[in-house]
């Protein structure tokens, strides 16, 4: 018998995450110089980093050989400032990850576990039943309603042994919005032993009167657990850095499997600093705005149909199959543009864009149009 058998067979039956396509792998496998490929591929910010972060960073290089602060104290306490007039959020209730994709994974290591059971919608995020899945937990996917999270549907399906159920907000892949009051309707209709870990790494995209109120329901509800990133708007993405915002008992269990130091130094000062940039997180809203308004326009020029996304990414059909998509995913590549398809996902017949820059968005639909017009 070899020692993998001996595994468990719930991790043994992990498919692992796939990542976008790095420009470093396309550039070998098409011969393709890296200066000439546009990655539009994994929700990055187009912009890079702040410039507060980048000096930030830079200030902590002499650092790196000393252990990161284990509790991250200057982040937390950023975290707290920027956030001082929400009466649910304190020090006690922030949990630190290597990316919000680590704090999920806590918040189900904590709470999940054989004999237990998570829902999520289909079409969310992979980590959550990867997370649920390695937990030895049942996972339980909700048809999705117009792309996005049917929640009468996902509240019916709460068992008795469910502990944890994942929303995405807005969605990724696919961009869906759930309105406050449906958000604050299921919130009060579950039962306090069920946590609700609301996603929102892609909250800073929305207009000011899309958002939901979630922080200050974080009072109300004890069994709520807010997750947020700095890979996306803040363009942190490599240094991997996100955060849970949860009751302090909750935030305590979560801080029991933990791994220590698992923020390294650099990330802990460029996040810190890039939450005082809000200049910095205007601009790029602004880019993305700009950015989802060219990608559609374009999409409508080419008769191409898409689901309308509040986030930094746009899924677009483009084949009648999964076959004719992954076609145009391949030829796509071919041309040195990389985007994302999204068939594990459950959508085969779509590509998912990230918003990059405006040359990098021509870029795009230009070799689109070439290959739609070959097909």
């Amino acid at each position: 018998m070899h020692l993998c058998d001996l595994a468990p067979a719930h991790i043994r039956a992990i498919a692992p995450y796939q990542p976008g396509k790095p420009i470093s792998e396309l550039a070998r496998e098409m011969g393709l110089r890296e200066a000439d490929i546009v990655k539009l591929a994994s929700n990055e910010n187009p912009l890079g980093p702040s410039p507060k972060a980048r000096a930030a960073i830079a200030a902590r290089l002499d650092e790196v050989a000393l252990y990161p602060d284990g509790n991250g104290f200057e982040l937390k306490a950023a975290i707290v400032a920027q956030l001082a007039d929400r009466l649910g959020v304190d020090m006690a209730g922030i949990v630190l990850g290597n990316g919000s994709n680590d704090v999920l994974e806590l918040a189900a290591r904590a709470l999940l576990g054989p004999g237990t059971s998570a829902v999520y919608s289909e079409h969310a995020f992979a980590v959550y039943p990867l997370a649920t899945q390695a937990a030895g937990a049942r996972g339980i996917a909700v048809p999705a309603r117009a792309y996005g999270h049917d929640l009468a549907a996902m509240r019916a399906a709460v068992r008795d042994d469910s502990r944890v159920v994942f929303i995405a907000n807005p969605n990724n892949p696919t961009g869906t919005l759930l309105g406050a009051e449906e958000l604050h309707g299921f919130l009060a209709s579950l039962p306090p032993a069920v946590a609700v870990v609301l996603d929102e790494a892609y909250c800073e995209f929305l207009d000011e009167a899309l958002r939901a109120p979630s922080l200050d329901w974080l009072a109300e509800f004890p069994n709520l657990i807010l997750t947020r990133t700095f890979s996306k708007a803040y363009g942190l993405a490599g240094l991997r850095v996100g955060y849970a915002l949860a009751h302090p008992e909750v935030a305590d269990l979560l801080n029991r499997v933990r791994q220590p130091f698992n923020v390294n130094s650099l990330a802990l000062a460029g996040a810190a600093a890039a939450l005082d940039d809000g200049e910095f997180i205007a601009r790029s809203k602004a880019v993305n705005d700009a950015g989802m308004a060219q990608l559609v326009e374009g999409c409508k020029r080419m008769g191409l149909a898409h689901i309308p996304s509040h986030g930094n990414f746009v899924c677009i059909e483009v084949g009648a199959d999964g076959a004719a998509s992954a076609k145009v995913y391949q030829a796509l590549l071919r041309k040195g543009v990389i985007v994302r398809p999204v068939a594990n996902y459950g959508l085969p017949t779509f590509l998912r864009v990230s918003i990059g820059l405006p040359e990098q968005n021509a870029r795009f639909l230009a070799a689109l149009s070439e290959i739609m017009e070959q097909a």
